[in-house]
């Protein structure tokens, strides 16, 4: 009889039941068996594979306490002794899924099998891209009962010493590695099979895939502040008490213009931020956190920077796909140079 493989999952605070944003700081801790996201988890395993424990850790704590978080998940991991760790998945969730290959790679130091999953723009897949074993989700948690089905598919196979497959063949992210194997098909045949596809329209999978990266220039420096018009823009989701324009807290399809021509400062009782990707309640408190107009009133004051374009521009970053994101600041650079803007200060969080 097959013993069930043994697994260790590890979820941020909201998936393990905490809490949301306001719980991003929590520590590690480690709950016996089955709460939060893992109930599907087990569902998902079946009779394949028993869940020794839950790992869970707030976005915030293993962001900024990396070394003391990584030392409390590795203690837990050596204690629990699974065969494999399961991390997320974490979808679109930046800091989820920085956490998420930070656990795997930290089991595999140990010499546990892992595997997580996210959305391909999460920034957690540039983590360790040749060394994780990444399965390709979608941005929102919908997904979960598919993601968690993938990924169990792969981590029973690891479990199991079985050799995994090409990505395109496993469903997992390219991890930039080649393998010597005989294809049974010269090359110039398989070329030419490539280009038949393409030229009637038929679907044909590259065997050389190149992701070149976007190279940007940048902007020649303002030589003189004190005659710059400097504009304020924010992917921090700041929208006026209420959010009476109905901004979105995720995944934003457009942006927003506010006027600040006769404001000093961006005062709590006015503004508040409406954003589902990090801990708000201190921008809530003083909106100058993420837009600094106050100092920039000071400096236009003493003479040191021209002035403060009359509009603000705001939407939330969080989760928004990149291509919309490039449309999006498009248009506002746009909309700035036809305002005379000499340059803008970008606040992201």
């Amino acid at each position: 009889m097959i013993q069930p493989v043994r697994v260790v999952h590890y979820v941020n605070q909201f998936f393990g039941g905490i809490g949301g944003e306001e719980m991003a700081h929590v520590g590690v801790s480690l709950a016996d068996g089955v709460v939060g996201a893992s109930r599907a988890l087990q569902q998902a395993l079946g009779t394949q594979g028993t869940l020794l424990g839950t790992i869970i850790g707030g976005d915030n704590y293993v962001s900024e306490q990396r070394d003391e978080a990584l030392a409390a998940i590795t203690e837990h991991l050596q204690n629990l002794r699974p065969e494999v760790v399961i991390a997320g998945p974490a979808f679109n969730a930046g800091r989820y899924g920085l956490a998420c290959a930070e656990v795997c790679k930290a089991a595999q130091a140990l010499g546990l099998k892992a595997v997580t999953g996210m959305h391909p723009e999460n920034p957690g897949t540039l983590s360790y891209p040749s060394e994780l074993l990444i399965v390709p989700t979608g941005t929102t948690s919908v997904e979960m009962p598919t993601a968690l089905a993938a990924m169990v598919r792969l981590a029973l196979k690891l479990s199991r010493g079985e050799e995994l497959g090409p990505a395109q063949v496993e469903g997992y992210l390219p991890r930039g590695l080649r393998r010597v194997y005989d294809r049974q098909r010269l090359g110039y045949l398989r070329a030419l099979d490539m280009l038949q596809a393409k030229l009637r329209g038929e679907a044909f999978v590259t065997e050389v895939p190149i992701h070149a990266p976007e190279r940007v220039t940048p902007a020649t420096p303002i030589a003189d502040l004190s005659r710059a018009t400097i504009a304020l823009v924010t992917t921090g989701g700041l929208v006026r008490k209420g959010n009476p324009d109905k901004q979105v807290a995720s995944n934003a399809t457009r942006y927003y213009r506010h006027t600040v021509a006769e404001l000093r400062s961006l005062s709590g009782t006015d503004w508040e931020a409406y954003h589902s990707g990090y801990f708000n309640h201190i921008v809530n408190s003083n909106p100058n956190y993420i837009l600094p107009l106050n100092f920039l009133r000071d400096l236009e004051d003493e003479g040191s920077l021209g002035g403060v374009y009359p509009w603000l521009y705001a939407l939330p970053g969080v989760s928004t796909p990149v291509a919309v994101s490039k449309r999006l600041g498009k248009s506002i650079a746009e909309d700035l140079q036809a305002g005379g803007v000499n340059g803008c200060l970008l606040v992201a969080t």
